[in-house]
């Protein structure tokens, strides 16, 4: 009986595919590729029909949509997949990455986060066919409160870490980042960080094993992937190695009470001077204190965590950091999951339960670009920034310092390299309305600062946070192999050293060990690295 489902499923989706192709010539080729075809026979050959998604299903769109951020990337000329396998199961991602392999067509993992240009789920040219694997049914969390770990699949968001975690001690906590919508499987991949980096590092530091698929379709841990593989996925990005479906995590203990405060210093009363000092107290602080700015508009807002009481945040304060003014009035005390929720959802009192929303469809575009800063911008810089790009409430720049424990780590522990920077720079740009004329202002107002700020940034190269992924720093072309991949290499070496530094040249290697006919391929994926340059590792 189940072959002969198995057999009705695949010649519908053979149908309805044909259909659809013919039908949507702007987003995907106008006619069916022998790989295409072939691939959707064997994903209705090895999986069962409900977890397989094509153009013609009638939830395709809604699953398509179901993590996407951006409105940017739900545009009908985008490039979308031939087929979403929403995995259930371990065995339907390996299923997916095997017909995927044997007939052609590249599979790209999404965890359902933020993905800031959209890799996991749309290409920038539909002149080849590829497929999704979404994580987003595989998000158990299982926290082991008395050995301080927690194992979280990939489908996971922050939010729903941080809320199981909660759940089992108030002790415990993890050093992820501050959106709840965050998926695990991303953020982990790309070092991730939050208010508790400077206390505890990368939340990617406190992975202790993790269950991937490769490109063969095996399913292997980290004994069975070995060191170099283990190395790569803790910050190599995502979608280059192969599928990570769940993750051991190291938990941190945190105390009973924190401390927290949000004050607003506006652009008339000395935020351009507070901003400027901030440079250079906020990565030497006590590593118990996490102290990050938000430019918005003409406000600077300086948001605080401490590991500890009010008292000991406002004397720090005043000890360190006197122009910022911080009173008792300011500090509110409470626990560490009130403390995610307060900076998630800027409130108090909010209810835990807000934690497990995974979010919307997109209500909004946007661009985002980074930057890493070694050396302290000058002010009159700042004061121009207030000018170029804050003066109408559409953009932000968050700076998020370091120092601390990040300090502490080698650049060379981790893909991750930037740990001895003073603090990560975000421009964030969002907009509403909809039009080419409208994006275009707002697109060019970010590249415009990102590339005033050139002088002042980290240089040679310029940094840049993977998990901040950004395009215009360049792409993977349609190279062939007729020169052993070099100048495939060379080209991925323009962005890839901006986020890794000479950690990339590493990655590639691993990648040319694990995939070497580079499978698990994007615009921005690790390429192999050419024979010509092996004998790395």
């Amino acid at each position: 009986m189940v072959a002969i489902v198995r057999r009705s499923f695949a010649l519908s989706l053979l149908a309805v595919f044909f259909a659809v192709l013919h039908r949507a010539a702007s987003v995907a080729p106008a006619a069916p590729s022998s790989d295409a075809a072939s691939f959707l026979r064997c994903l209705a050959v090895d999986l069962p029909p409900q977890v397989v998604y094509t153009n013609a299903s009638p939830s395709y769109s809604s699953v398509l949509e179901s993590t996407i951020k951006n409105l940017l990337f739900v545009a009908p000329a985008t490039p979308t997949p031939v087929a979403i396998v929403a995995a259930a199961d371990a065995s339907h991602v390996q299923a997916a990455v095997r017909c995927g392999a044997r007939h052609g067509v590249r599979v790209r993992p999404r965890s359902g986060g933020h993905d800031y240009e959209g890799l996991s789920y749309r290409a920038l040219s539909a002149a080849r066919p590829f497929a999704v694997v979404d994580l987003a049914a595989l998000r158990a969390v299982r926290v082991d409160a008395g050995r301080r770990t927690a194992w979280v699949g990939s489908g996971a968001t922050l939010g729903e870490l941080y809320y199981a975690i909660a759940n089992r001690s108030a002790r415990l906590g993890f050093p992820g980042g501050v959106g709840p919508t965050v998926g695990v499987g991303g953020h982990l991949s790309g070092g991730g960080f939050g208010l508790l980096l400077r206390k505890h590092g990368l939340a990617a530091d406190h992975v202790v094993d993790a269950v991937i698929v490769d490109a063969e379709g095996r399913l292997l841990d980290r004994a069975a992937m070995g060191e170099d593989l283990f190395w790569a996925i803790r910050g190599g990005g995502g979608g280059s190695f192969g599928v990570v479906l769940r993750w051991k995590l190291r938990l941190v203990r945190v105390p009973a009470t924190v401390a927290v405060f949000t004050v607003h210093r506006p652009r008339n009363q000395s935020a351009t001077a507070l901003v400027t000092r901030w440079q250079r107290v906020a990565p030497a602080l006590p590593r118990d204190v996490f102290l990050r700015v938000v430019l918005q508009n003409q406000d600077a807002q300086f948001e605080s965590l401490y590991l500890g009481t009010c008292a000991g945040l406002v004397a720090t304060m005043a000890g360190r950091f006197p122009e910022l003014g911080v009173t008792p009035r300011d500090c509110i005390e409470m626990t560490w999951i009130e403390s995610v929720l307060y900076f998630a959802f800027y409130g108090t009192g909010k209810p835990r339960e807000l934690l497990l929303d995974r979010g919307t469809r997109p209500e909004r575009y946007f661009k985002a670009k980074s930057d890493y800063v070694s050396e302290p911008v000058p002010s009159h810089v700042w004061e121009s920034a207030w000018s170029w790009f804050l003066k109408d409430g559409a953009g932000l720049l968050i700076l998020d310092p370091y120092g601390g424990r990040m300090g502490g780590v080698s650049p060379l522990a981790t893909p991750f390299p930037h740990r001895r920077e003073l603090f990560n720079l975000q421009y964030y740009g969002f907009w509403f309305e909809n039009g080419t004329e409208v994006s275009e202002k707002h697109i060019g107002w970010i590249r415009g600062l990102h590339r005033e700020m050139e002088p002042y940034v980290s240089k040679n190269p310029r940094g840049a946070y993977v998990n901040y992924r950004d395009l215009d720093l360049g792409v993977n072309g349609d190279y062939d192999d007729d020169d052993g991949g070099v100048s495939g290499y060379e080209k991925a070496r323009a962005w890839g050293e901006m986020y890794f530094k000479v950690n990339f040249e590493r990655l590639a290697a691993v990648k040319a060990k694990v995939d070497p006919h580079d499978f698990f391929r994007n615009e921005q994926s690790i390429p192999p690295l050419p024979s010509s340059r092996k004998g790395l590792l």
